[in-house]
């Protein structure tokens, strides 16, 4: 049986969406991770913190993060599906990233991993959308 339905343009847009947030939230990583190496007199130490790593170690888990979700937001304009898995996973891991940052900017943690939840939601449940859409 064939299925005749047409992909949704509501649904395309969530996808879009989750392509840009992952490019916002990769840009702004990779500047968090920049400031992180360059400064380590900028970004305020806890004494008591489980997750121990030097300012200059989460710098590099920033912005290695940061790029990927770049090139993994950039990829899903295309419908890609590598780069909507990869989008998934590096949104997660993001995430977790943010969960250990969160003593040094938890405001900013916060916001971005319910970012990273809708991005995750968004790629899961309707990121073929925006590539059926593209084939219409």
């Amino acid at each position: 049986m064939m299925d005749t339905q047409q992909p949704s343009g509501w649904a395309a847009g969530w996808s879009v969406f989750a392509a840009i947030m992952l490019v916002i939230v990769g840009v702004f990583g990779s500047i968090a991770g920049i400031e992180a190496i360059a400064g380590d007199d900028q970004i305020l130490v806890t004494q008591d913190y489980v997750f121990k790593f030097d300012t200059t170690t989460w710098g590099w888990i920033h912005l290695i993060l940061g790029i990927v979700l770049v090139l993994a937001g950039i990829g899903i304009f295309s419908g890609n599906v590598l780069a909507r898995t990869v989008g998934v996973i590096a949104a997660g891991l993001n995430a977790i990233a943010q969960f250990m940052w969160l003593p040094y900017h938890p405001v900013w943690s916060v916001i971005v991993i319910a970012i990273d939840v809708a991005v995750i939601w968004a790629l899961t449940v309707h990121g073929r959308d925006l590539q059926e859409l593209d084939a219409v």
